[in-house]
């Protein structure tokens, strides 16, 4: 049995860097949308544009979680975490789902609460802002969803799934004050029901983020693929003629992987721990999607009937 840290691989910035820097230019956008959105609301008569201001000051919040989840996740093992401290990552993701929920209850009851009370029909000219919320946060979006897709975080992909429901719940709104100012009297609340129907995407996103961040807290086994990939490239190993067991965890931005593999029982001691670490390295080096922190591999004797 062998145990090895990657001490052979060329330090890289730590994933969780790009992480946070995508975090923080978020922090920035959204301080600057909701204080816009905010005054726009008030003025120009629209509920909807106060729950997406709403909206993005919870996206600041939870940003900022994100942000020192990352700080945390990337520091180093050390005697009471020694498997580093990685699962900081997903409960700042967990956070982020928390948060979402919190945001759609609360702008829901808001809505309902506008829907019943007569106001003003909203400005036109809120339109516009609108559209240029909308704009902003799908490219936002985009931006920090790609960063977490790369450094595969969880928290990060839930953080860019927070600008995008500020664009659904945006673009809800554009839709809500369209049908508000073409109907008339009568028809000022369209827009309120416009930002409850965004709770539900809301809600869902949360769901989502939730249910990925509690799958990885629990150990939860990766995808089929990344299975197959490492049995794969094991395979490739000279000395190995067969596999049984191979689990995988993922701890914050790292993999670790338990492997057991299958040599000729003839073989010495040294060379199956050769074998070992032969796997190991392969395993390292040929596998970029994913950073793989340690592998433990089990020598077991080969035979016809195992």
């Amino acid at each position: 049995m062998s145990l090895q840290p990657a001490t052979n691989i060329p330090a890289a910035p730590h994933p969780a860097e790009a992480g946070m820097r995508s975090t923080l230019i978020g922090i920035g956008i959204n301080l600057l949308l909701a204080t816009g959105k905010a005054l726009a609301g008030i003025f120009g008569h629209s509920y909807a544009l106060i729950a997406d201001a709403i909206e993005s000051g919870t996206d600041v919040l939870s940003s900022l979680a994100v942000f020192f989840g990352l700080k945390v996740a990337a520091r180093p093992a050390d005697d009471n975490h020694p498997y580093g401290h990685g699962k900081a990552e997903p409960l700042a993701a967990l956070v982020v789902g928390v948060a979402l929920f919190g945001a759609a209850a609360m702008i829901a009851f808001e809505s309902i609460k506008q829907i019943r009370t007569p106001h003003n029909l909203p400005a036109a000219w809120t339109l516009a802002v609108l559209l240029g919320v909308v704009l902003i946060k799908e490219g936002l979006f985009r931006f920090v969803f790609k960063v977490g897709d790369e450094v595969s975080s969880s928290a990060v992909k839930g953080d860019a799934w927070h600008h995008r429901s500020d664009a659904l719940t945006s673009a809800a709104a554009f839709i809500g004050i369209c049908i508000a100012l073409v109907g008339g009297k009568g028809w000022e609340g369209a827009d309120d029901w416009a930002a409850l129907v965004a709770t539900l995407v809301i809600a869902y996103n949360g769901f989502l983020i939730l249910r990925t961040s509690i799958y990885e807290l629990t150990d939860a086994k990766p995808n089929e693929a990344l299975e197959v990939e490492i049995r794969s490239q094991a395979m490739q190993v000279q000395g190995v003629l067969a596999l049984d067991k191979c689990q995988i965890r993922k701890m914050g931005f790292d993999y670790f992987v338990e492997l057991d593999i299958r040599v000729d029982p003839q073989l010495t001691v040294q060379r199956g721990h050769e074998i070992a670490h032969d796997v190991q390295d392969e395993l390292r080096t040929s596998i970029k999607t994913i950073r793989i922190a340690r592998v433990l591999v089990h020598v077991e004797p080969y035979s016809s009937t195992s």
